[in-house]
């Protein structure tokens, strides 16, 4: 038995016979220890986001996007963590070599996931395919390499003043966890906006090359050969250069992926602070197209089949006031326009870019007819759940739900239970409103849960589509991605309202002259929808989303 205070009996000797021969004094060398944990987590984390936004944008589904990264990059950390525990014997030069080969893939991560979308989309023979495998790979070999530091790290830490395990482990998870606090703020606020995605990773991986490397050379070189120390240098000196010479030639990268997916005429790209923007077309005879996180959402071609189904059946009624969530492209408003009777139009946009496109790029403002111009209409940039939740009280004759496909996750929330109980509240007492709700043929389960979740809200519902879409090519707000030819098809609607018998599916009695919707072509179609009806499905709502 020991006695209260008897000293406890030394801990086993380093593997290596001893601790570490070190240019400055222990404490220092702890600190620079868990400076260059600091540095590496932050890293790490940065890789991690930037596969998850990457992915959400080439793929889509940014929740089962960020499920797939995380999932598989914890488990691939558990695996590294048992696959490094062979390395303790060589911790240094172990450690080195492996913040080297992590600075190179995921410095390279994103111009891979990028490159694999524009130019080998198909890959696998689905849109998405190719670029699922690589995202996966990234991920796996990402989080082996990040689970190898924790065992060496430990070692490092141990060597240069050996101290209780529960100690070492509280200081290294410390110095980690905040690293990871800080990568994880860098990434949306300084590293996306300013550098992009493409140069914030290359950025990120050369400061993990330089910490890496720093650590090992500066403060552990003497445990090293003299050729493990020139192998190192080597191996981190071409990282940084690879990272370099990708560096000085993103831009030229970015710009020939951006032809390689949108074609050679792209007018206008930009990021701005809720998705990246593409205007291509609109000169030499070729349309209007526009793009919002790779997805063709207007087509110069057929966005009036789109926008005439949309709006003027909710029309025929009264008009006065119309409010338009999404649509700041200003193609509903200007179908909403063309009805005499309508005094004010507020529309509901999140990206203050968009409008400006709308109101100042000539081919895109043409197509609109300038509805920017007109007085009626008033602009508020803001999210639509939000505004219909926190502005004064409004009523209106007519909402126009001009929104993505909900089986975009960031707009879930738009076609929610809650977010039609807000609409119904903005309705005046016959008001009516319309929802674009996907393809019926391409994706029934996700329009019939549209309907579903309306007439759970207390709205009366008509659900109708638009046939004879041209095939080949995406159009109107839906998920197809730039170079996927869409097979739905159609567009799918759903007119509700909250008071009085079920809306009509009709055109008003006198209203404009259209360029291709019909009265007879809309009930065809409608009654072609309720023959595919699927019943009996639950609403979605903000805690159980069903798209």
């Amino acid at each position: 038995m020991i006695e209260p205070h008897a000293p406890a009996p030394p801990g086993p000797p380093a593997p290596w016979g001893g601790p570490a021969r070190l240019p400055v004094r222990p404490g220092t060398g702890r600190f620079l220890v868990l400076a260059c944990v600091f540095v590496c987590a932050a890293c790490g984390l940065v890789y991690e986001l930037e596969l998850v936004a990457l992915a959400s944008y080439l793929i889509g589904d940014s929740v089962t996007q960020a499920s797939v990264v995380l999932s598989v990059m914890v488990f691939a950390m558990g695996l590294g963590s048992l696959v490094a525990k062979r390395l303790r014997w060589h911790a240094a030069a172990g450690f080195g070599a492996i913040e080297a080969v992590l600075a190179l893939i995921g410095g390279h991560s994103a111009l891979a996931l990028y490159g694999a979308f524009a130019w080998t989309g198909d890959w696998g023979g689905l849109w998405g395919e190719g670029p699922r495998v690589l995202l996966v790979a990234f991920s796996l070999a990402i989080g082996l390499l990040i689970g190898a530091e924790v065992p060496l790290l430990m070692e490092l830490i141990q060597r240069i003043r050996r101290q209780d395990a529960g100690g070492a482990v509280a200081d290294l998870f410390a110095a980690d966890y905040v690293g990871a606090l800080v990568g994880g703020l860098a990434f949306p606020f300084l590293l996306l906006p300013l550098l992009g995605q493409l140069t914030g990773a290359l950025i990120t991986g050369a400061v993990n090359a330089v910490a890496g490397a720093a650590l090992v050379l500066g403060l552990f070189g003497r445990d090293l050969t003299r050729r493990g120390r020139l192998l190192l240098i080597a191996a981190n000196v071409t990282v940084l250069g690879l990272l370099a010479t990708a560096a000085a030639h993103v831009d030229d990268f970015e710009r020939a992926a951006r032809r390689a997916v949108y074609g050679a005429d792209v007018r206008v790209a930009l990021q701005t602070d809720v998705q990246e923007l593409v205007l291509t077309g609109g000169t030499g005879g070729r349309p209007v197209e526009l793009y919002l996180d790779g997805r063709l959402r207007v087509s110069g071609r057929d966005e009036h089949r789109y926008h005439e189904a949309l709006v003027h059946p909710a029309m025929n009624g009264p008009h006065g006031r119309v409010l338009i969530l999404g649509g700041g492209d200003g193609l509903a408003v200007r179908e909403v326009l063309r009805h005499p009777g309508v005094r004010r139009v507020d529309i509901v946009e999140l990206d203050a870019e968009v409008v400006r496109l709308a109101r100042e790029d000539p081919a895109l403002s043409a197509l609109n007819g300038h509805a920017y111009d007109d007085p009626r209409v008033h602009v508020v940039i803001a999210d639509a759940f939000r505004h219909l939740r926190t502005s004064p009280p409004a009523r209106y004759d007519v909402v126009v739900s001009d929104l993505p496909d909900p089986g975009i996750t960031a707009s879930t929330k738009l076609y929610s239970q809650e977010f039609y109980g807000l609409v119904r509240r903005a309705l005046t007492d016959h008001g009516r409103l319309v929802v674009h709700a996907g393809p019926v043929t391409g994706r029934p389960h996700a329009f019939w849960t549209v309907d579903a979740t309306l007439r759970s809200a207390g709205l009366r519902t008509a659900p109708y589509r638009v046939a004879g879409r041209a095939p080949g090519f995406a159009a109107g707000p839906d998920r197809s991605s730039a170079r996927r030819a869409d097979d739905s098809h159609d567009w799918g609607f759903v007119l509700a309202t909250g008071d009085g018998p079920g809306p009509p599916l009709a055109l008003p009695p006198h209203g404009p002259r259209l360029l291709t919707l019909t009265d007879a072509r809309l009930l065809e179609d409608a009654r072609a929808a309720e023959r595919v009806r699927l019943a009996g499905l639950p609403p979605s709502t903000l805690v159980h989303p069903r798209y």
